[in-house]
C-alpha cells in the first residue's frame, strides 16, 4: 500500500485531534514551524497540510493569534450551536500567565535551546547515586502507606525543624506545614489568610510579578524600591490594618541576587511591626551561598508570630520531589493544613519519606557542599564571559549566592524584541519585563542549569544580537 504524502499525514493528525475533542472549536493549533519540527519536515509541508484543512473548512487564520479550529465534522453536519469547554477558558477565577511567561514555560522543555532562563540545578548536579541509596533504604522499610497527617509527615517535620535550627531559626514540628513547593505555600496563604483587596507589598522587581497567585485571589501587588540589600525599609507604607502584607525574598533575591544584611533585616521587621504589616519571607535560595553563609532568617527576629516563612528542596536538591515547608504560628498552620487537605490531601508520602532521610543523615549538607562548588565555577565562567563579550552593552553585579546574574542593558542597546530574537537563535532567557510592571531593560541570566560551554556560547550569541541592533 502506497504511503500517504507527509502533508496528508499531518492533516490527518490534526483532524484526529479535532475529532476527539482535544482541539475543540476555537482552539489555536500548533504553528507551522512547530508542526514541521514535530514531523521532521520542511515548513512548506506543514503549510500545505494547514491549507488543505482550511479548504475543507476546518481551520481558519486568526489575526495575531495563529490558526484556529473553526469547525469539526459535527458542526459541518449540524448548524445548531454546541457547547465545549473552550467557552469556559476565560471564565475561571485564576488568571492566565503572561504571554512571555507561558512561552518561557513551554520552551524550558526544549532540549535544543541553550537554557539561560531556568531557575533549577543542572542535571549534572543531581545526586543520582545517593538518591538511589536513599530510595532503597526507604523501600526496605516500606509499609503500606496512605494519606499523611494534615501538617505532613511527622518525621519530615521533625527533620525540617532540626534543619531550621541549624540556620538560626527555632520552630517546633507542630508549627511546620509540608507543602508541594513554596509556590503552594503562597497559594494557600492567598486563599486562606488574606482578604480580597489586600495590598501585597513586594520588591520591585520581583519573581512574584511573573505569577498570578495573589492577583487571582483579588489582591493587588505594589512594588517597593530596592538597593543592593533589597527592600528599603523607609519605603514600606502604612496601610489599612488587615489589608496589607509584605512579601520579600531577602536571601539571594530572585531576580536581582540581592542579599539583605543583618541590620537591613531587623529594620524591615521593625518597620512592619510598627505598621502592623505581616510578612511572608521566601527563603528558598538560603543554602546556595557561594562566599559566606547569609544572616539568620528574618523569622528568627519574630517573637509575635508576624512572619510566615517558606523554604524548599526544589532549588537545592531537585524540584521533582515537590517538597517545601511553611513555618508560622500553630493556628495559622492548622488553618492552612486544612486547606491543603481540601486541595490535594497532602504531598506525596513517598517524597516526604525520602526528603526526611536526606535531611536526617547528613546527606543533604554533603550535597550542598558539592552544589556550591559547582555553582561557584559556573558563576565565575559566566562572569568571565560577560566581561569578555558584554561590557560594552550592559552592566551587572555578581551575586554572592543563588542562581542569577541581573544584567542591565545600556540605553543604546535596549531592544523590545530581545527575548524573541534570542529565542530565534536558540537562546532562552528571562527578560526583566516579567518581573516588574514598569518598563524594564534587564535580563535575568541563570548560570545554574546550562553547561559552562553553553553559558559561554549563549552569552556570545546575546552579545552578537545586541551588536547587530546598535
Amino acid at each position: 500500500m502506497r504511503k500517504q504524502p507527509k502533508y496528508l499525514q499531518i492533516a490527518e493528525y490534526i483532524k484526529e485531534r479535532i475529532s476527539t475533542g482535544e482541539w475543540p472549536v476555537g482552539s489555536i493549533i500548533p504553528s507551522q514551524r512547530e508542526l514541521a519540527k514535530q514531523f521532521g519536515v520542511n515548513r512548506s509541508t506543514s503549510t500545505a497540510a494547514i491549507e488543505e484543512l482550511m479548504a475543507e473548512g476546518l481551520l481558519e487564520g486568526a489575526v495575531g493569534r495563529g490558526t484556529a479550529v473553526v469547525n469539526n465534522t459535527w458542526t459541518l453536519m449540524n448548524s445548531r450551536p454546541h457547547p465545549n469547554w473552550n467557552e469556559n477558558v476565560e471564565w475561571g477565577i485564576h488568571q492566565a500567565s503572561l504571554e512571555t511567561v507561558r512561552k518561557i514555560n513551554e520552551s524550558e522543555s526544549d532540549s535544543g535551546l541553550i537554557q539561560l532562563s531556568k531557575g533549577e540545578l543542572s542535571p549534572d548536579m543531581f545526586p543520582l547515586g545517593r538518591m538511589r541509596q536513599i530510595m532503597n533504604l526507604v523501600s526496605a522499610e516500606m509499609k503500606p502507606f496512605g494519606y499523611e497527617e494534615p501538617r505532613g509527615n511527622k518525621r519530615l517535620r521533625q527533620a525540617v525543624s532540626s534543619y531550621l535550627e541549624k540556620r538560626g531559626l527555632k520552630v517546633s514540628p507542630s508549627s511546620i506545614l509540608i507543602v508541594s513547593g513554596s509556590l503552594q505555600a503562597l497559594h494557600l496563604i492567598s486563599i486562606g489568610l488574606l482578604q480580597k483587596g489586600t495590598k501585597v507589598y513586594l520588591e520591585d522587581p520581583s519573581y512574584l510579578n511573573s505569577l498570578s497567585v495573589f492577583q487571582s485571589a483579588g489582591m493587588k501587588l505594589k512594588g517597593l524600591p530596592m538597593d543592593e540589600e533589597g527592600i528599603i525599609p523607609a519605603s514600606i507604607p502604612s496601610g489599612p490594618e488587615g489589608k496589607s502584607v509584605l512579601y520579600c525574598n531577602p536571601t539571594f533575591h530572585n531576580p536581582t541576587g540581592a542579599l539583605s544584611g543583618v541590620n537591613r533585616r531587623r529594620n524591615i521587621v521593625k518597620e512592619c511591626s510598627y505598621r502592623r504589616i505581616p510578612i511572608i519571607e521566601d527563603d528558598v535560595y538560603r543554602d546556595l551561598w557561594l562566599e559566606e553563609s547569609p544572616p539568620a532568617p528574618m523569622k528568627a527576629e519574630d517573637s509575635a508570630g508576624n512572619i510566615l516563612y517558606t523554604g524548599s528542596l526544589s532549588k537545592t536538591l531537585t524540584p521533582g520531589l515537590r517538597i517545601g515547608w511553611l513555618a508560622g504560628p500553630e493556628p495559622v498552620i492548622e488553618r492552612l493544613a486544612d486547606l491543603k487537605m481540601q486541595s490535594d490531601y497532602g504531598s506525596s508520602s513517598l517524597s516526604q519519606q525520602i526528603a526526611a532521610r536526606w535531611l536526617e543523615d547528613g546527606s543533604y549538607d554533603q550535597h550542598l557542599h558539592y552544589v556550591r562548588e559547582e555553582l561557584r565555577i559556573r558563576r565565575e565562567a559566566a562572569a568571565a564571559e560577560l566581561e569578555k563579550q558584554m561590557k560594552e552593552y550592559a552592566v551587572w553585579t555578581l551575586p554572592r549566592g543563588g542562581f542569577f546574574i541581573w544584567i542591565q542593558l545600556r540605553p543604546e542597546y535596549q531592544r523590545r524584541n530581545l527575548f524573541e530574537k534570542a529565542l530565534s537563535k536558540g537562546i532562552l532567557l528571562n527578560p526583566g519585563s516579567i518581573y516588574s510592571p514598569k518598563p524594564d531593560w534587564h535580563i535575568r541570566l541563570s548560570y545554574a542549569f546550562a553547561s559552562i560551554e553553553e553559558i559561554k556560547e549563549g552569552i556570545a550569541v546575546l552579545a552578537s544580537i545586541l551588536k547587530e541592533g546598535k
